[in-house]
């Protein structure tokens, strides 16, 4: 059996356990760990994940970040100012995470997200080496009245994720899910 039906099935054991209610935002994440080399089958397999979500008894969102530095990026003033001098980016970062912020808060009441609703994040790589997942993390995690799912290319070890096996990585409490682990 591959790595991914694995994940899938370690996933649907996990996210069909009921529901605490009174956990706190960080106790809600979930962290859906592979191979930063399975990304596209990942994203392939993504209605599968969907399908176990639903097969649960939950609703179903998926918010992608793959684009969002882009977007975010051209629609700055000065856009071509720090193409030609990307060393200046450093003091502008801290709004793309509001960026970001504002786009998921939207996305979260476009689709009249519930607190019986699984939020899916696809695209996290695509932060590297501008923001640290785990801000990120934090500032969305609170939004989310149900479970955040984000798909994690990297590794997890001794409490430990790194994105893209990169750079060191951050102690977190969301829980990690793995192909190997089972629920």
């Amino acid at each position: 059996m591959s790595k991914i039906k694995r994940l899938v099935q370690s996933y649907a054991k996990y996210i069909s356990i009921p529901w605490r209610d009174d956990a706190a935002a960080a106790q809600r994440v979930v962290f859906c760990v592979y191979s930063e080399a399975e990304e596209r089958r990942i994203r392939a397999k993504m209605d599968e994940f969907e399908i176990a979500t639903r097969q649960a008894g939950h609703e179903w969102a998926l918010f992608d970040l793959t684009d969002t530095f882009a977007i975010w990026l051209a629609s700055q003033r000065y856009a071509r100012s720090y193409f030609q001098k990307p060393h200046l980016l450093s003091t502008l970062l801290p709004k793309y995470l509001t960026f970001i912020t504002d786009q998921f808060e939207a996305f979260l009441q476009k689709n009249d997200i519930g607190p019986d609703s699984v939020v899916a994040i696809e695209g996290v790589g695509s932060l590297f080496g501008f923001l640290k997942v785990k801000e990120a993390v934090d500032k969305l995690a609170p939004m989310v009245k149900g479970r955040l799912l984000v798909f994690f290319p990297g590794s997890f070890e001794n409490n430990n994720y790194r994105l893209l096996d990169g750079y060191d990585g951050w102690n977190y409490l969301a829980v990690p899910i793995t192909a190997d682990k089972e629920y």
